[in-house]
């Protein structure tokens, strides 16, 4: 299958890359910062002190951007786990209506899902929540880019129906693995 919206889901793909390259800078500086603390005991010199305020609470959230930004891009992928054991031996007929089905399911609990970070995300910006740690962010910022990584998923899901609804209707017989790989793409 092909997805009109794949360069939105690579660019999701690319901020859950970004917030993991962020994590790994941040743990890697905090971590030279002691480093070099330690060092400069060990030669019987004064610490500079130096550190990163907060940072396991902002690797946090950046842990959670990298989750969700990642939604949509493993699923047109086919990257997300399937559990196939009985519907991959039904008649591709009968298979793309499961497929229907479970398309459905998933686009209406995202839907859900979203709807409810969104409310989250509102609130949070009305009252001007902030986390309670030594950092005081936002959290209408992590809750935003939750509902946008929800939101391409819906997008994708809904994508994914509508291609799944119009095989079932036209030539249900063509209905083919979401897992088989597409000849027509160049990966």
């Amino acid at each position: 299958m092909r997805f009109k919206f794949d360069k939105l889901y690579r660019l999701g793909a690319w901020g859950a890359a970004a917030c993991m390259v962020a994590i790994c800078a941040l743990i890697a500086l905090q971590v030279t910062f002691r480093l070099l603390d330690a060092l400069l005991v060990l030669f019987g010199l004064s610490r500079l002190g130096l550190g990163i305020t907060g940072v396991s609470e902002i690797a946090s959230y950046l842990l959670v951007g990298a989750t969700f930004l990642g939604l949509a891009y493993t699923f047109v992928h086919h990257a997300h786990i399937r559990m196939t054991l009985l519907i991959t031996r039904l008649p591709s007929a009968i298979r793309v209506w499961f497929e229907v089905f479970c398309l459905i399911i998933a686009l209406v609990i995202s839907l859900m899902l979203s709807y409810g970070l969104i409310g989250l995300a509102r609130e949070s910006l009305q009252y001007n929540d902030v986390s309670s740690g030594f950092v005081s962010i936002p959290l209408w910022i992590p809750q935003l880019v939750l509902a946008t990584s929800v939101g391409l998923l819906c997008l994708a899901l809904a994508e994914a129906l509508f291609m799944a609804l119009r095989i079932a209707i036209r030539d249900p017989a063509s209905f083919r693995e979401a897992t088989a790989p597409d000849e027509s793409e160049g990966h």
